[in-house]
């Protein structure tokens, strides 16, 4: 029976210094719980995962396809700009943030630097011209992008033009969390095709 008291008075000993040292670590972080910091991260990381294993930097160099304001394509892999938010292509200033992008990385190879994978799945990367300007900041600067300060902590914010975030209501909604502008935007749209 000592034997017994022993090995259970051991395992728990062994149960609490293991909670201790690894208390930090919280498998269920969702990203509303820990938003992305401007921190010189020197790994990517899976946004709401922590992960014990350490891969090495990745950089991704070449044309870009631009898919539309705040998204591009390199080497088959969809990248994600980092810490803006720019109209979506059927939402005012769409187009126009597309085709800025466009002019933007047009006979230039891009560098992205990636810094995480997004809850959907997309690569989020910091993506740079050769002359080492920052596209999200570019794009920010045209007014055609709007900061999110949630992943960004708000570097891009100075860059917003003035009314940028009245002309680009729908992506400042989003931000806030007014998902039913959004819907309501869609749904008066496809009212409108109906009619027509």
């Amino acid at each position: 029976m000592d034997v017994f008291i022993s090995a259970l008075f051991l395992a728990a000993i062994i149960w609490f210094v293991y909670r201790q040292t690894n208390k930090d670590v919280d498998h269920t972080v969702t990203p509303e719980d820990e938003p992305l910091k401007p921190l010189n991260i020197e790994r990517p990381v899976r946004l709401g995962r922590r992960s014990p294993w350490a891969p090495e930097k990745q950089t991704l160099e070449g044309a870009a396809y631009v898919i539309d304001g705040d998204s591009i394509r390199i080497q088959k892999r969809e990248i994600r700009l980092f810490g803006i938010d720019a109209p979506e292509f059927n939402h005012p200033y769409g187009k126009q943030a597309k085709w800025a992008l466009v002019e933007l990385c047009k006979g230039n190879r891009i560098r992205a630097e990636i810094f995480e994978e997004d809850v959907h799945g997309r690569t989020v990367a910091r993506c740079y011209l050769p002359d080492g300007r920052d596209l999200s900041a570019e794009m920010v600067r045209v007014g055609l992008a709007i900061d999110w300060a949630k992943f960004s902590g708000g570097i891009y914010r100075d860059l917003e033009v003035p009314n940028a975030r009245k002309k680009m209501w729908l992506a400042d909604a989003r931000q806030k969390g007014r998902m039913h502008v959004w819907e309501q935007f869609d749904y008066d749209q496809m009212r409108k095709r109906k009619a027509d």
